[in-house]
């Protein structure tokens, strides 16, 4: 499934970053986040609600039959994070549509029901999906997720496999873990374990302020207590939402044995140096041998940085690589339609 029109741009990292921290941290400062956004809620069949964004170009004229990408965003983000904001500004740039997700208790505002969001929950990007070809029908599809949701997307497109041709034309994934089993402890105990507690005092803001929700349905004092994001699993996501322990969910929200089903082609962009997950999570002879997946690796990168460029001049390399591959094929069906 690899285009003879497309070939991935070399990644020459900022001078200044070639540090996997620094790509990291500064991916995140980084990033401009000026859009302004279109806001749409949108119910669950389970009398909740995510929200979905539209950023809104005053400098770039989209046509009404502009192909049209749902992004997923990474944990605790946000659609309106500034790698989102980047990708919107790329597929703009190429006549192509954005809208982005925010996932349960991710939009700035709590869902109403004692559940959050986890990392394999692909029945709201499901509903996310349809209400986007609903808003947005008839035009070329494509979907992108960075991070977790970049391991939501594999999952979902594996899910849906056959059901998702003709619909879905092109997937990117950037920084995705493959294997929770694998990637999470990495991120607990090496590496990861700055950022790691930076996400856990983040979630535990949130079920502190979901509280009254979620008392007598959780242990809430051995939840604010958990030292670790498997600790938090273990108290909160796993009876949040039926899993037996957090070993049955972490095998239940990976994505790995959902790859094999893919059927549309995913460019998947990961570094080898990213501080969140081991390269031992990654399933090289897998990737390799699938016909619907075009993975590559960086040496540098960190986790959803990829900067490029120089002060004043940052570029980021990872949102137009995935801008750059949809487009190919989005722009493609667009002109044979």
């Amino acid at each position: 499934m690899i285009r003879e029109d497309f070939a991935i741009e070399h990644f020459h990292p900022a001078r200044l970053f070639r540090n996997p921290h620094f790509q990291t941290v500064g991916g995140s400062m980084l990033r401009p986040t000026t859009l302004e956004f279109e806001r749409v809620r949108v119910d669950t069949p389970d009398d909740d609600f995510i929200d979905m964004d539209i950023p809104i170009f005053t400098d770039i004229d989209l046509p009404d039959d502009a192909p049209v990408v749902l992004a997923l965003h990474g944990l605790e983000g946000s659609a309106r994070r500034g790698y989102m904001q980047a990708l919107y500004r790329e597929l703009a740039l190429l006549g192509i549509r954005s809208v982005g997700m925010n996932y349960r208790t991710c939009s700035g505002e709590m869902n109403r029901t004692a559940t959050l969001y986890h990392a394999g929950k692909t029945d709201d990007v499901a509903l996310a999906h349809r209400w986007t070809r609903e808003r947005f029908p008839y035009v070329p599809f494509g979907m992108v997720g960075f991070s977790l949701g970049g391991s939501l997307l594999l999952k979902y497109l594996g899910e849906y496999g056959d059901a998702c041709t003709g619909d879905v034309l092109v997937g990117a994934a950037i920084s995705p873990p493959f294997n929770f089993h694998i990637s999470f402890p990495f991120f607990q105990h090496a590496s990861g374990r700055y950022y790691a507690r930076l996400l856990l005092r983040s979630l535990k803001r949130k079920i502190k302020l979901k509280r009254a929700q979620l008392e007598g349905v959780i242990d809430m004092k051995a939840a604010l207590r958990a030292r670790t994001l498997k600790q938090f699993d273990e108290r909160v996501t796993v009876p949040l939402h039926g899993f037996r322990d957090v070993s049955d969910y972490y095998e239940w929200a990976n994505c790995e044995p959902y790859i094999d089903c893919v059927r549309i082609p995913v460019l998947i962009l990961r570094s080898l140096d990213d501080p969140f997950f081991s390269t031992g999570d990654i399933p090289y002879e897998l990737l390799a041998q699938h016909p619907y997946l075009y993975p590559h690796f960086t040496q540098y990168g960190g986790h959803v940085g990829f900067i490029e460029g120089m002060p004043g001049r940052w570029r980021f390399w990872a949102e137009r690589q995935a801008a750059r591959w949809v487009s190919a094929w989005l722009q493609g069906a667009l002109q044979t339609a």
